[in-house]
C-alpha cells in the first residue's frame, strides 16, 4: 500500500476572487451611479437629472467593464505552484 497525499486542489485561486471582487465593485459603482433621479416634485420632470452623462454614458459603461472583468476573473488561469 501506497501512501499518497492527495492534495485538494481548488478551482480558484485568491487572485481570482481578487479580481471577481473588484468586478462586482465596479458594477455596484456602476448601479449606484445610474440610481437616483428622483424629483421633490412629482409633477416637474427635470430631463438634466434624468438624462445626465453620468446615468446615460457612464454608469452602463462601469457595468460592462464589471462584467468584462468578471469574466476575465472566471477565465483566469490560476498560477502554477512549484
Amino acid at each position: 500500500m501506497t501512501n499518497e497525499t492527495t492534495k485538494a486542489t481548488t478551482l480558484f485561486s485568491k487572485d481570482n476572487y481578487i479580481w471577481m471582487f473588484i468586478g462586482a465593485a465596479v458594477i455596484a459603482l456602476g448601479m449606484v451611479l445610474m440610481s437616483g433621479g428622483k424629483s421633490p416634485d412629482p409633477n416637474v420632470f427635470d430631463t438634466k437629472e434624468v438624462y445626465s452623462t453620468t446615468r446615460i454614458t457612464i454608469a452602463p459603461l462601469l457595468i460592462v467593464a464589471g462584467l468584462l472583468i468578471e469574466v476575465y476573473a472566471i477565465f483566469k488561469s490560476p498560477k502554477k505552484s512549484s
